[in-house]
């Protein structure tokens, strides 16, 4: 993964520093901006990512990315979310890869069912990360992008090539899947007659 040239001095905990020393193609100033953030990096791999093997794909084709461009980066937005920036995109050009017609699935319309709003806040965060993987790639991805990572569904659109009433159909339909499996898989977790507010437009 690391690139390997001149050592260049750098200071471990000044972020400056070792973004410097990464443009000068440092392989120890590359492992660690690679320690520093891969936990975070990975957080973002998996939730788009339906198994453990594709995340830890995504994962090396981020950080290369990055260390690729990182002479790119300029001090007008953080480095964490130039960072975020290009493992997003990853995760995207990697299902734009593997998955033909990803996005072509006809807009249908559907009744929500009834939740308890707060159902999600009884949930541990590995088990609602286990049920957006086993959501459709395509359900899954617009939904990340929306939910988690604050894209609208103009910019989700365009940066999937897909038409703005795809991207709120597939969202629609990701957010009915997950309330269906929760309600298979953690039916303990529902008050009936509360209204729903699950993950509102």
């Amino acid at each position: 993964m690391f690139f390997r040239k001149k050592n260049t001095d750098f200071d471990k905990d000044d972020l400056e520093s070792v973004l410097r020393a990464c443009r000068e193609q440092n392989p120890d100033a590359q492992k660690v901006l690679f320690k520093s953030y891969f936990s975070y990096a990975k957080n973002i791999c998996q939730r788009y990512a339906s198994n453990q093997e594709d995340a830890e794909e995504i994962l090396n084709d981020g950080f290369m990315k990055v260390f690729q461009n990182i002479h790119r980066y300029e001090n007008i937005q953080s480095f964490k979310a130039w960072f975020r920036t290009i493992l997003v995109n990853t995760c995207i050009n990697y299902y734009h890869k593997r998955e033909k017609n990803l996005y072509s699935l006809e807009v249908e319309h559907a009744t929500m069912p009834v939740y308890d709003e707060n159902v999600i806040d009884k949930m541990a965060a590995e088990d609602i990360l286990a049920l957006v993987q086993k959501l459709p790639t395509s359900y899954r991805t617009v939904f990340m992008m929306h939910v988690v990572d604050g894209y609208n569904h103009r910019e989700i659109a365009e940066m999937l090539g897909i038409n703005e009433g795809t991207s709120r159909s597939n969202f629609m339909k990701a957010r009915l899947k997950l309330q269906e499996m929760i309600k298979t898989y953690y039916p303990h977790l529902f008050s009936v007659g509360l209204t729903n507010n699950f993950y509102e437009n």
